[in-house]
């Protein structure tokens, strides 16, 4: 392929729009182009790249008896609205009408759907069960699109469907997608954790999420790739490996998710999921009297803890939350936070908002920072963090304003559900008492949930078993975001790559790394002189012998000055550069390893023999 017949819009400089790494070398690099807020064109590198990607999932989803088919996105709103969530889903969903006036939604995700399609077609548990899935765009109206591809109104996902008479089917279909994906994000060259997640609007119970890890800025062998004439990191000058510090630390850490994980164990949860080892304390203690004492001006946890002079530990935080429209009150310890997934997920609300201050007063009596559990309406339903079990004689909010109550305990002054619903933090010790929690940043490129029968029950999705009675069939539901895979590798295969000049002088660009697999080209071709009819005819002899031995090659043929010709490429981040250049009347080219920066120099005949020695070795 031609480089003078694609479009490949290469930027000088870094755009000064974008906030992440791989957002911003994606439109430098000629991947992108934003068409409006939140919806992207996928230029001719990028569709190469994500057609890869589909290839793969395909190769490997027919190794576990998925079926590929393609449902529309355009879907009538009457099959939401049987499950339940075209209320509930959100503003997310977008809403639209046909000139008759029905209600059409363009499709997030397709559980409705498949549901449907299984529940008019199939009658008996003979037939199950189904393995499908499609490959096609879908649609959320976020409210502010970010960071490239990570948070897009329209994107590509890989949604599969499982469809089961009994639970133990739904099992092995669930460990045959968790091991494919593991076996996809390998391929795709990410560095990447399964962790725990929440099953979020997809209603699902058990749940896996797949986090490609953001690299850590401060690292420098990870992200500097240096030129042949340079033999280590420590040969770069200081200032210059500062110039990259800074230059690193200018953009956002990728990802929307923190990832809780052991430091010692296989253990890894999302944030919202993550929780910490517990043991309910066994010390003895002695209830003191409840006192009302006054607390002028203290509103925050440190300074009732100041004014009384006790410890954050002895002091119970009370949280007002409305879940589905009525009042929850929520409390913790001290000053850790509440993660109101947790929370979300056991009341089993469709809806949870912090509640504002004149619904707190109209529940409590008075305003926040006074607030507390003791002397409540009996109905009003109090979630306490387990942690609360451990907390005796404390201090809490006396429900007046200005003033707080000391002695009090639970059980004998008021009543709680005990749950885990703080948010954890780094450092505690791992819930399997292996290790400690170290925190990292991830962007979600894959999701697993056992559904059950969450859609089948609410829509009628049922089948006869063997005995002839009507069972809701049970389904499993996998998803990948097939372009934010793009994403993902452009995070962590983004390079920074230093070179010395023959005066002795350090400069460093941006670039990129692509892994194999999922490289737009295998080869690029880069011709010094396109002028020189010797390097032109060697340059269409090489990329002959390439292609006939089965790699895909980019020939720059551009009339452009050398460096902007070594710039493009490594902005494009093909594996291998070949160069024709000064020694082309020998039949001699200059072959680069852009993984490790190495150089040699091969006889052109020798080129594709070289390149298969290359790759054995690497392997």
């Amino acid at each position: 392929m031609k480089q003078s017949h694609m479009l490949i819009p290469t930027l000088r400089e870094m755009p000064s729009d974008a906030q992440v790494i791989s957002h911003a070398l994606m439109l430098r690099a000629g991947y992108v182009r934003q068409v409006s807020a939140g919806i992207y064109a996928y230029l001719p590198l990028a569709n190469r790249v994500l057609e890869k990607i589909k290839t793969i999932l395909r190769e490997e989803f027919e190794k576990i008896g998925a079926v590929e088919l393609l449902a529309p996105a355009l879907l009538t709103a009457d099959l939401w609205k049987e499950s339940g969530r075209y209320e509930t889903y959100g503003e997310d969903l977008f809403k639209l009408k046909n000139r008759d006036g029905s209600d059409f939604i363009l499709g997030p995700t397709h559980e409705e759907t498949m549901t449907a399609l299984v529940r008019d077609s199939v009658k008996s548990y003979k037939q199950l069960p189904l393995n499908l899935y499609q490959i096609q765009s879908k649609y959320r109206d976020e409210k502010r699109p970010r960071n490239g591809l990570l948070r897009t109104r329209e994107f590509i996902m890989k949604d599969g469907y499982t469809f089961h008479a009994n639970y133990e089917d739904l099992d092995r279909a669930y460990e045959d997608y968790r091991r494919a994906y593991e076996r996809i994000f390998t391929r795709f060259g990410l560095d990447f954790k399964a962790i725990i997640g929440d099953g979020g609007a997809m209603g699902g119970k058990d749940s896996q999420e797949f986090m490609a890890i953001t690299p850590d800025r401060t690292d420098l062998n990870h992200w500097v790739v240096l030129d042949k004439s340079i033999n280590s990191l420590d040969e770069v000058p200081e200032e210059v490996k500062e110039a990259i510090r800074e230059e690193l630390s200018a953009w956002l850490i990728s990802g929307e998710d923190t990832i809780a994980y052991s430091d010692a164990s296989d253990y890894a949860a999302n944030l919202e999921m993550a929780t910490n080892a517990f043991k309910e304390s066994t010390a003895v203690f002695v209830e003191e009297e409840v006192q009302k004492v006054a607390t002028p001006d203290c509103k925050t946890i440190d300074e009732v803890c100041a004014f009384l002079d006790l410890p954050e530990e002895q002091s119970i935080k009370t949280l007002v939350f409305m879940a589905d429209g009525e009042p929850v009150v929520a409390l913790l310890v001290g000053n850790d936070q509440v993660n109101d997934v947790k929370l979300k997920n056991f009341l089993g609300a469709d809806f949870l908002e912090v509640a504002s201050e004149d619904e707190a007063k109209a529940v409590f009596g008075a305003h926040f920072g006074s607030l507390g559990p003791v002397g409540l309406p009996e109905d009003l339903r109090i979630i306490a963090d387990r942690k609360i079990q451990n907390v005796h004689n404390a201090v809490v909010g006396a429900n007046e304003d200005g003033y707080h109550l000391t002695g009090v305990n639970h059980g004998r002054d008021f009543q709680a559900e005990f749950v885990d619903i703080r948010e954890v933090k780094e450092g505690e010790e791992a819930p399997d008492g292996v290790g400690r929690l170290k925190f990292a940043r991830g962007i979600e490129i894959g999701h697993i949930f056992k559904l059950g029968t969450r859609y089948s029950e609410s829509m009628g999705a049922d089948v006869l078993d063997e005995n002839g009675r009507a069972i809701p069939i049970i389904m499993g539901s996998y998803g990948i975001g097939v372009s934010r895979i793009l994403s993902a590798v452009m995070e962590q295969h983004a390079r920074i790559f230093v070179n010395k000049t023959p005066k002795g002088q350090f400069r460093f660009a941006w670039g990129v790394n692509f892994p194999e697999e999922l490289a737009p080209f295998d080869v690029h071709v880069i011709t010094v002189n396109t002028k020189d009819d010797v390097s032109n005819d060697l340059t269409a002899q090489i990329e002959a012998d390439l292609v006939a031995a089965g790699y895909q090659v980019l020939v720059d043929d551009r009339n452009e000055r050398v460096g902007s010709k070594f710039s493009d490429s490594d902005l494009i981040g093909l594996p291998v550069r070949v160069t024709i250049g000064k020694k082309a009347g020998e039949g001699i080219v200059e072959v680069k390893i852009k993984a490790t920066g190495d150089t040699i120099e091969v006889n052109a005949e020798n080129l594709v023999e070289t390149l298969k020695i290359l790759n054995t070795s690497e392997e």
